[in-house]
């Protein structure tokens, strides 16, 4: 039986690394698509077009406006002339925030009286304007207390004399590529561990090479192994690789255990290697297969918590994220890669993750046999 299975992981290995374009999935794609989501997909706000309304034309309105750019969240690529021309630029989106400093900033400064800075942000993209009022209500604050005078933005509640000390654990410069990049991590692997085994056994049927193996001596059992082992390694290999990248490229802590990510990695192929093997079962062509893998593929990542929160959904969709792996998978990497969690924190999504992974393992092989038959 062994030696039936080895010919067949060899046969299939000698098929794949015949084929360039195979290859270039296997090799080149991984981490082309780290590399390109690795910087795109971020929700950090950097360099806002600002458009800086300056009414006090006094030196203290300019160095905020130098401490403004030189936070770096700052980039003032306007200075209005008039409160028309301001409402104008935000309306054609060429800023996205506007500051205005009003007469009398520096004498009001000067005279210990409160003094105001109007901040505008064009609300339609909801994050970044949120995270534009709070950059610039930082700096302003900060140039205020500096002064040691108040400053406060026009519509907002005068704080409180509190001392207020914040503290970010597990990713101190709250930085969302730390967040997103593990993501992205098992995202790809998820896509070429499906591209791979559902587009391979539709291959063998599609070129006439899966009726010659049906009348050799494999057993079922044996052929679903020869097609899936193979495939299995490839996403280990894959998995390693664009872990490198995120690690020594993006700068990515990996703070838990590699034993326990590789582990949790072989779980989570149990799952996607099962879909790969069911999505074969139904497809005819390699085309059908492919649309199947992204049928599936596309409301696993929607679904999953990596775009949006899984606790804002519906209650009914919630419970339908229970039968999709990467939803657990998400929280494993993350978790072993930010928090450094060892398997006694980790367990329970790991066995949900193989209580899935066994089901449609098992239903997908159960279905594949019946196809043979």
């Amino acid at each position: 039986m062994f030696e039936r299975i080895k010919e067949m992981v060899i046969k299939e290995f000698s098929q794949v690394f015949r084929d360039r374009r195979m290859k270039a999935i296997i090799f080149v794609t991984p981490i082309m698509q780290l590399l390109v989501f690795g910087y795109a997909v971020t929700t950090d706000v950097k360099n806002i077009a600002t458009a800086y309304y300056d009414l006090d034309r006094s030196f203290e309105s300019r160095e905020l406006a130098r401490r403004l750019e030189a936070s770096g969240y700052f980039t003032i690529t306007s200075t209005p002339a008039a409160a028309t021309e301001t409402r104008e630029l935000l309306d054609r989106g060429t800023v996205l925030a506007a500051i205005q400093v009003n007469r009398g900033f520096a004498r009001d400064l000067s005279r210990g009286i409160p003094t105001s800075v109007q901040v505008i942000v064009d609300g339609t993209d909801s994050n970044t304007a949120t995270v534009a009022m709070d950059y610039a209500s930082r700096v302003i604050a900060g140039y205020g207390k500096e002064r040691g005078k108040e400053v406060f933005l026009h519509g907002a509640v005068k704080p409180a004399r509190v001392d207020l000390r914040t503290r970010a654990w597990y990713n101190p410069d709250l930085r969302s590529r730390n967040y997103n990049v593990p993501g992205v991590i098992a995202i790809i692997i998820m896509l070429t561990c499906l591209l791979l085994t559902a587009m391979a056994v539709v291959r063998e049927r599609e070129i006439g090479t899966m009726e010659q193996l049906m009348v050799t001596p494999l057993r079922p059992v044996e052929l679903i192994l020869g097609k899936t082992i193979p495939f299995a390694i490839i996403s280990f290999f894959d998995m390693f690789l664009v872990t490198l990248v995120g690690v020594f490229w993006f700068d990515i802590p990996i703070k838990g255990a590699i034993p326990l990510l590789v582990l949790s990695t072989a779980i989570y192929l149990l799952s996607v290697l099962g879909v790969g093997l069911f999505i074969s079962t139904i497809s005819r062509t390699q085309q059908q297969a492919l649309m199947a893998t992204f049928l599936f593929y596309i409301p696993a990542v929607l679904l999953s918590g990596f775009m949006f929160p899984i606790e804002n959904m519906p209650t009914v969709i919630q419970y339908g994220t229970y039968l999709n792996p990467l939803r657990y998978f998400l929280v494993i990497i993350r978790g072993i890669f930010l928090k450094g969690n060892g398997f006694s924190i980790l367990w329970p999504q790991m066995a949900l993750l193989l209580a899935l992974g066994i089901v449609v393992i098992t239903t997908s092989s159960l279905r594949f046999r019946k196809r043979l038959g």
